[in-house]
């Protein structure tokens, strides 16, 4: 681990970036010997899913556990003391000292899950081989199918979701929009459009990850050329976080998740932590952006 994970002071920036430096530094990082698939987070660790393994790190970057499975590993969510494991055609269950809890297959044929969202109750899961989000209860039971009233779009396996209290969001990646569904599968609205600039989502499949604020904005992660933005959950683009220097370059997009008011972004087989700086900041240009921008006394 390179630098410090201890209490952050400054909180999110209210900057809007159009290739000027970011007004976030990068504090600390974890190596790992393999591809970063995805990653989650407790209050007390990091765990990070590679291709058939889930290492669990504490926040200093000491590794603590690993966990060894036999399926190719899509999604990775923590909660409480279990951990939830997608795969491209089943859903397993551990408990976090690794103990197998539960598991199953999924619920209809051609299925290629993408990525998984949790509420109270429920499990919502994104399956790119039938262009549709299932439903199911945490003990495995199928619920129902939601589908896009426009159909979704998904190259390039672009289909993330989060859940913001009780409302689920998902990509329609291939349609460059983040649409919103009720917990009952009703849909609500969508907000996004093509283009380079910022606010928009350009490419083939973009956004391609979702992640939610702590004051529950929306962020949104790019691929081709890398960026991090927020909007509001009523779609209003904010700012961009991230730009792709800051970022690392490259063309895939950067795994995201915040937590602490520290951003979380993951991309090959590294884990970047990044807070709010405001000697970067004032290099930037202010946009009015809703987030509070002042850092903590």
């Amino acid at each position: 681990m390179v630098g410090s994970l201890g209490k952050n002071e400054p909180i999110f920036g209210s900057i809007h970036l159009t290739g000027e430096p970011s007004p976030y530094k990068k504090i600390s990082s974890i190596k790992t010997k393999s591809e970063i698939i995805r990653f989650d987070l407790s209050d007390e660790n990091i765990f990070i899913a590679e291709n058939h393994t889930v290492m669990i790190y504490n926040k200093t970057g000491a590794l603590l556990k690993r966990l060894l499975v036999e399926q190719e590993i899509r999604d990775i969510k923590v909660e409480g003391d279990r951990i939830y494991l997608l795969y491209p055609t089943a859903i397993e269950v551990y408990a976090v000292e690794g103990e197998k809890i539960t598991g199953w297959k999924a619920s209809r044929v051609n299925s290629d899950y993408c990525s998984m969202a949790l509420s109270s109750e429920y499990i919502f899961v994104t399956d790119a081989g039938n262009k549709n989000i299932c439903k199911y209860t945490k003990e495995g039971d199928y619920i129902a199918v939601i589908l896009s009233p426009d159909g979704f779009i998904i190259p390039s396996y672009s289909f993330d979701i989060i859940n913001i209290g009780d409302t689920i969001y998902c990509s329609n990646s291939g349609r460059h929009r983040i649409e919103s569904y009720t917990l009952e599968g009703e849909y609500i609205t969508s907000f996004g459009k093509s283009g380079s600039e910022a606010g928009s989502f350009a490419g083939c499949c973009n956004p391609a990850y979702l992640a939610v604020t702590t004051n529950g904005n929306i962020l949104t992660s790019e691929k081709g050329a890398p960026r991090i933005s927020c909007f509001s959950r009523d779609g209003k683009f904010n700012t961009i976080l991230l730009s792709d220097k800051t970022l690392g370059g490259g063309v895939k997009a950067y795994s995201v998740k915040v937590k602490d008011e520290r951003i979380y972004v993951a991309g090959k087989n590294t884990l970047s932590v990044f807070v709010y700086d405001t000697q970067l900041a004032v290099r930037a240009t202010c946009a009015g952006c809703p987030l509070d921008c002042k850092p903590h006394p």
